[in-house]
């Protein structure tokens, strides 16, 4: 069985503000491209001597296309529902901006106003992984996304609510690899980085 391996994008302007950034489409900072083509030699390094992928997927937004391109990978197909959490009324907006009115808000905890809460990310998750799940029969398999989904994705591959997500770290351009144990599903690996 193939492991699954999950991209975040490189860094963005909002992303290096600590900015929620879901629907709006911005492209990666030169760090962010730097750290994206560091990417490409630690997948070399997590599959010495394996096949290129079976599939590759992105998400629509240029930050995550632009990753993939820079990290080597030759995307097969963009997957609208690798999106980021959207964000709703708080797209832009930083935690401590968002607890001037909410106090103790997190994305985990409380809703984004005309966006999505946790269950609806998970849900979505949920369809992803079962889609993956019978081309990992063939091989190693690439998403490439964002953030907070992917913290989502790992949560659910390995049984806990999309809220277990909390417990995840998924920094710019981070590696996260989700394998199998005799049919239960394992996380092998999060937040691979290459040190600045």
């Amino acid at each position: 069985m193939g492991r699954l391996f999950l991209l975040r994008h490189g860094q963005t302007e909002w992303s290096q503000n600590g900015r929620h950034t879901g629907r709006t489409d911005i492209p990666l900072t030169e760090r962010g491209r730097e750290l994206a083509a560091a990417a490409a030699p630690t997948l070399a390094a997590l599959r010495p001597d394996a096949p290129p992928p079976v599939r590759v997927l992105s998400s629509p937004r240029r930050r995550a296309r632009e990753t993939a391109e820079l990290a080597g990978l030759r995307v097969d197909a963009v997957d609208e529902r690798l999106h980021e959490w959207d964000y709703g009324d708080y797209e832009g907006l930083t935690t401590p901006q968002i607890r001037e009115t909410v106090p103790d808000w997190t994305v985990w905890t409380h809703p984004c106003p005309h966006g999505e809460d946790a269950a609806a990310v998970g849900a979505r998750a949920d369809a992803v992984l079962a889609d993956v799940r019978p081309w990992l029969a063939e091989g190693d398999v690439v998403l490439v996304g964002h953030g907070h989904f992917s913290r989502v994705l790992i949560a659910r591959w390995i049984g806990l609510p999309a809220t277990g997500g909390v417990h995840i770290a998924m920094d710019p351009a981070a590696w996260a690899v989700l394998g199998d144990e005799r049919g239960v599903p394992r996380l092998d690996a999060v937040n691979l980085v290459v040190p600045s």
